[in-house]
């Protein structure tokens, strides 16, 4: 049998274009896939990233309101403390003063201390 030469035949042509096509198709089904799945993690990235975005956000939002709670708190506990210990002493030494003096006895220097100190 002889060989032909030259030109394929209608069959010849027919197997080289689908296998032309068939590759092709293979490629680019595999670009589109890599595509979306290069997609596919940019997207979840940038969703990663909102969300510490938004976390660190209401982390300081709540450091905030914690020191402004603090800075609330902290005159109005500390002015009674030291207004009435203050004013506490400046009572006891007026009655040490009188009792010095000779015009309160014992019995009412002891009395009105009591009096201070469980007030």
């Amino acid at each position: 049998m002889r060989r032909r030469m030259g030109r394929p035949g209608v069959v010849g042509t027919m197997a080289r274009t689908a296998v032309v096509a068939g590759t092709a198709t293979a490629v680019s089904g595999g670009m589109r896939r890599r595509r979306a799945g290069k997609e596919q993690d940019s997207a979840d990235q940038q969703a990663a990233n909102q969300a510490a975005y938004e976390s660190q956000r209401e982390m300081d939002d709540m450091q905030r309101q914690m020191d402004q709670l603090k800075t609330q708190q902290a005159p109005a506990v500390a002015q009674p403390a030291a207004t009435g210990g203050d004013d506490l002493m400046g009572q006891l030494s007026k009655l040490a003063d009188l009792k010095a003096a000779g015009v309160l006895t014992d019995a009412e220097f002891s009395a009105a201390k009591a009096k201070l100190i469980g007030a």
